[in-house]
């Protein structure tokens, strides 16, 4: 979501932008925000059809609490992978 925060993307840009998801996880997960109302899928009729994405209104306001959480995970990333080892460890 963050990504297209910045501006609207076609489906291949997404994918090749997002390391490690599949196509299919992909599709999946655009379709389950676009039914949330979180993102807007166009369709321009191209020859092949080119499908574009783009954040909502009502998903533009949920950029900034997603910010916030991604932060928050980078800078408690250290203390959750030392609690997972020590919690593999017995």
């Amino acid at each position: 979501m963050i990504l297209l925060g910045k501006r609207s993307y076609q489906f291949n840009e997404l994918h090749r932008s997002i390391e490690s998801i599949s196509q299919r996880m992909l599709t999946r997960t655009l379709r389950g925000l676009e039914r949330d109302g979180l993102v807007s899928r166009t369709v321009h009729p191209t020859v092949p059809p080119t499908v574009e994405y783009d954040l909502t209104p009502l998903g533009r306001t949920f950029l900034g609490p997603l910010s916030a959480l991604a932060d928050w995970a980078v800078v408690h990333g250290p203390d959750i992978a030392a609690a997972r080892e020590h919690h593999d460890a017995r």
